[in-house]
C-alpha cells in the first residue's frame, strides 16, 4: 500500500475521530452538566447521553482499529488483535443503534398522535417501555458480540484457504459455513432498522393527519406539534440514512481480507464506518432544541462575540 494512501486514510481518520468525540463529549457534558444542576433528567437527555458515550467508545475502538490497520496490518489480520477489536466493536457498535433506535421510538411514542388501543396502551407506560427497551439493547449487544465465537473458529482456516489458493472438499464447506456466520451475524442489524422504520413511519402518518386537521381548521401549519413532528421525523431519517451506509461499510470492512486489494477495501470502509458515530451526533445537537442553542451560543463566544464580563453558555 503507498504511503500516500496511508496518510489519506490517517488524516481522515483522525479527523472523523476528533470530530466525534467533540461532538458527542459536548452532548455528554451539556446533559451530564444539566443532570447535576437539576437533580433530574429526561427520558430523552438519557438516551442522548448514554449515546454519547457509547459513540465516544466506539470513535476509540475504531480509531485504535486504524492505527492497528495502517501499522500493524499482518498482526491485525493473523493475530488475536482482530478478535479482541471485534468483540469490543460488535458490542458497543450494536449498543449505539438501539440507543438510537430507542430515541425513535422515544420520539414516536411522544409526539405522534394515534387512537389505536395498542399505540394509547404503550403510550401511557412510556417509561416502562424505555426500561424494557434499554435493557433489550444491552442483551441484544452482548448476543450479537457472544454470535462472534462461531466465526472465530472458521476464520483461521477459512483465511489460510483464501491465501494459498488450495481449497478441499472439506474447507471449502467451513467457507460455506464461515460466510452462512457473517451473514446471520448481519440479522442483527434487522431488528433496530425495522424498529426504526416503523417509528418513522408512525410519525410521517401522524405528521400528515395533523396538517390535514390543520388545513381543515384553517389554523397555522407551523404550530408547536407540527415542528416537533418535523424535527423528529428528520433525526430518525437521518439516522436510517447512515444506518444503511453504516451497514455497507461494515459488508466491504467484514470481506476486506477476501478482496483483492484488502488494505483499500479495509481503508475505505473504515472511514465511511467512522463517518456515522461522528456525524449523526451534529445532527442531534441541530435537532435538540436546548443542544442547539448551547452549540450555537458557544460558537458565539469563541467568535469573539461575548461581552466582556458575562458568563459563556457552559459556566455554573
Amino acid at each position: 500500500m503507498p504511503a500516500l494512501a496511508k496518510s489519506v486514510f490517517l488524516f481522515f481518520s483522525v479527523t472523523l475521530f476528533i470530530l466525534g468525540v467533540l461532538g458527542n463529549g459536548f452532548i455528554g457534558l451539556v446533559n451530564v452538566r444539566s443532570w447535576f444542576k437539576s437533580k433530574r433528567i429526561s427520558w430523552s437527555d438519557f438516551i442522548i447521553t448514554a449515546l454519547a458515550l457509547s459513540r465516544i467508545v466506539l470513535l476509540w475502538i475504531l480509531f485504535a482499529d486504524s492505527i492497528i490497520v495502517v501499522f500493524f496490518f499482518n498482526v491485525y489480520t493473523d493475530g488475536s488483535a482482530r478478535e479482541v477489536t471485534d468483540v469490543f466493536w460488535t458490542f458497543t457498535n450494536h449498543l449505539s443503534i438501539w440507543l438510537a433506535t430507542c430515541l425513535g421510538v422515544l420520539y414516536c411514542l411522544k409526539i405522534a398522535s394515534f387512537s389505536h388501543p395498542t399505540f394509547l396502551w404503550l403510550k401511557w407506560r412510556l417509561s416502562r417501555v424505555v426500561v424494557w427497551m434499554l435493557l433489550g439493547a444491552l442483551l441484544f449487544s452482548c448476543g450479537s458480540a457472544i454470535s462472534l465465537i462461531g466465526e472465530f473458529q472458521i476464520y483461521p482456516l477459512v483465511r489460510e484457504t483464501a491465501g494459498t489458493g488450495n481449497a478441499t472438499e472439506h474447507l471449502r464447506r467451513q467457507m460455506g459455513e464461515y460466510q452462512l456466520a457473517h451473514v446471520l451475524g448481519m440479522l442483527w442489524y434487522l431488528p433496530p432498522l425495522i424498529v426504526s422504520l416503523a417509528s418513522y413511519i408512525l410519525l410521517i402518518l401522524s405528521l400528515g393527519r395533523h396538517m390535514q386537521q390543520m388545513q381543515q381548521n384553517r389554523t397555522s401549519l407551523s404550530d408547536v406539534s407540527t415542528e416537533a413532528h418535523k424535527r423528529a421525523v428528520r433525526i430518525i431519517l437521518s439516522f436510517l440514512f447512515l444506518f444503511l451506509f453504516y451497514c455497507l461499510a461494515f459488508l466491504i470492512t467484514s470481506s476486506s481480507c477476501f478482496l483483492p486489494s484488502s488494505e483499500v477495501a479495509k481503508f475505505t470502509g473504515q472511514i465511511i464506518t467512522m463517518l456515522y458515530p461522528a456525524g449523526h451526533s451534529f445532527i442531534l445537537i441541530l435537532g435538540n432544541n436546548k443542544l442547539k442553542r448551547i452549540f450555537l451560543d458557544l460558537l458565539w463566544c469563541e467568535s469573539g462575540h461575548l461581552k466582556p464580563g458575562s458568563k459563556g453558555p457552559l459556566a455554573p
